[in-house]
């Protein structure tokens, strides 16, 4: 008889993800982790016996717990599962994913809803940041409908709000953990910065790309991948990230000029493949960076005097209403706010 374990399947932003309480995992990692790969189906690129959808937006898990922390209601752990491997990997977050955490708190008991709108603190475990998450519950309920668009979504929804706070070096303790605007690694220039997501940086120019290519173009490109893999690589060991050979953090970004209405495009890694759209902790670490003079971001980046940096990315953009602002050696980020939508699709228990 197989052990099951309650959980939900809720489309947060661009992702898709099952969550989970963590009080229903075990406290050992390697038991954790096993009961994580067996629901999404991990070890078999197609995923098909597990939850997953065998790409790297719906292979994702949200793990949840009521927050012993002052002033913090909920603490959230994501993992990103492998695809065909058995892999769980806790370093990078995933702001997607948590935008449907009221969406599972409320269905799970966890959270009652307030009138009006309702909106929770949520420590982010994989970053030790803080995020300021609010939705709209008229009637105590939750809603769902709505005129928000997000690109790579089809159709629209109720807004959900994420304001991100102490997003500087999240994973390394500086924001730009190399000590320099700018490295130079295999003879590309690249910016190693750490704003919500550690990243690095490059110039689509450099990489002999015009920079708004698709995502199947790029995910074809071998050459490409050859030249960017092993300049993250080095540039995770100058970062004090080690070996990240099988870490998918830190994510690349390919950057150019906007051809559109945005300030400025991005192509967004995971690292082995483009994202379809762009990830939001990614979107908050690329738009700080084009606040900054010094950065491989900065020259590319349309200032139109504005606070909220729009990114152009496959799908169509994402914005990031930021304010970046020098101190002493380095910069504090005073907002890093952004909409999302969230859609419950499966509450349930899963097998394992």
């Amino acid at each position: 008889m197989k052990n099951t374990i309650p959980c939900m399947i809720i489309r947060g932003g661009t992702s898709k993800g099952v969550y989970l309480r963590q009080s229903d995992l075990p406290t050992d990692i390697q038991e954790r982790d096993n009961i994580l790969t067996t629901i999404m189906g991990s070890g078999d690129a197609s995923q098909i016996n597990g939850l997953g959808a065998a790409t790297s937006v719906t292979s994702k898990v949200g793990i949840v717990s009521k927050s012993k922390r002052e002033g913090v209601d909920f603490d959230y752990l994501f993992a990103q599962v492998g695809i065909e491997k058995k892999i769980v990997d806790t370093t990078p977050s995933c702001g997607n994913i948590l935008s449907g955490i009221i969406c599972f708190a409320s269905e799970m008991g966890m959270l009652e809803l307030t009138e009006g709108t309702t909106t929770v603190t949520v420590f982010n475990v994989n970053t030790n940041s803080l995020i300021e998450v609010t939705a709209e519950t008229p009637n105590k309920e939750l809603k769902f409908d709505g005129d928000t668009e997000v690109s790579g979504v089809p159709g629209t929804g109720s807004p959900v709000s994420l304001n991100f706070s102490q997003v500087e070096g999240t994973k390394t303790g500086k924001i730009f953990p190399t000590g320099n605007k700018q490295d130079t690694i295999n003879g590309i220039n690249v910016t190693c910065i750490d704003v919500a997501m550690p990243m690095v940086l490059f110039n689509a120019e450099d990489l002999g790309l015009q920079g708004n290519e698709d995502k199947a173009t790029l995910d074809a490109n071998k050459a490409l991948f050859d030249i960017i893999e092993p300049i993250r690589c080095k540039a995770g060991e100058m970062m004090g990230l080690g070996d990240v050979s099988d870490s998918v953090v830190p994510k690349m970004g390919i950057l150019s000029k906007p051809t559109g209405k945005g300030n400025i495009t991005s192509r967004y890694f995971v690292p082995d493949k483009c994202h379809a759209s762009h990830a939001v902790t990614g979107s908050i670490c690329v738009s700080a960076a084009s606040k900054i003079e010094g950065t491989i971001a900065n020259p590319l980046y349309k200032d139109d005097g504005k606070d909220v940096v729009t990114i152009e990315h496959p799908s169509g953009f994402i914005s990031v209403d930021i304010i970046c602002e020098p101190q002493a050696d380095s910069y504090v980020i005073k907002r890093a706010a952004l909409v999302r939508t969230a859609q419950p699709l499966m509450k349930g228990d899963a097998y394992f």
